[in-house]
């Protein structure tokens, strides 16, 4: 009976593993139509007898200005490009301000992170989600370039209710495309990443906050 057991989570975690190397290696070819997080959302909506809101529009990377992606970066993980996925300097640093804030406030997630829980997990925390988080992390590095990594999670992140990715955001807010949005536009977009169905573009968050981003974006060098 045990070695019947054995063998049945032997096969179990050899399906996990196909499928879920299959997950991410589908979007080297492919962009993603949906996301887990998405589909959280609608389920929210229909749970409080509202219209599902919507608004993507996917755009290549190329067509992306780069002053948002250096904004992005800047604010969200200013050593993207150094890293395999997990940087434990800034988990480190989010550490100490949580202590001293005597809160969690910063959590040191990097952007393949905030992609990896985009796609495949959902936004609550816990163990289970961290650590599935980190596996998933860690495969969209194994598989995808960085570029193609700063692609997706730019196209898939919520920007405000229903609205996803930086062609929707840009026109939300500025009634212009993502590849024409300028460092302020940019920095603005980038400061309500944290939480954008709460802080208002236009508010005093916000205002402060682009003045620290504003000191970095400018410095963010991309990669070809």
């Amino acid at each position: 009976m045990l070695k019947k057991i054995f063998y049945f989570l032997i096969i179990l975690f050899c399906l996990f593993v196909i499928i879920t190397n299959l997950q991410v290696l589908i979007y080297k070819f492919i962009n993603p139509q949906n996301t887990s997080f998405m589909n959280i959302r609608k389920k929210q909506y229909l749970a409080q007898n509202k219209k599902n809101k919507k608004y993507y529009i996917w755009r290549d990377l190329s067509d992306i200005s780069n002053n948002l992606k250096k904004a992005v970066i800047a604010a969200e993980d200013s050593n993207f490009y150094n890293h395999n996925g997990i940087d434990f300097v800034a988990i480190q640093k989010a550490f100490e301000t949580n202590q001293k804030k005597n809160k969690i406030k910063f959590g040191g997630s990097t952007i393949t992170q905030q992609l990896a829980k985009n796609l495949y997990l959902w936004p609550e925390r816990s163990y289970i989600r961290k650590i599935l988080e980190a596996y998933y992390t860690l495969l969209l590095e194994l598989y995808l370039s960085k570029n193609r990594i700063l692609e997706l999670y730019l196209n898939v992140i919520e920007w405000g209710n229903g609205i996803y990715g930086a062609e929707a955001a840009a026109f939300y807010y500025f009634k212009i495309p993502a590849k024409k949005l300028s460092m302020q536009q940019s920095i603005m977009l980038a400061a309500i990443i944290p939480n954008p169905r709460k802080y208002k573009i236009y508010s005093n968050y916000v205002n402060r906050r682009t003045e620290q981003l504003s000191k970095w974006a400018y410095d963010i060098r991309l990669q070809d």
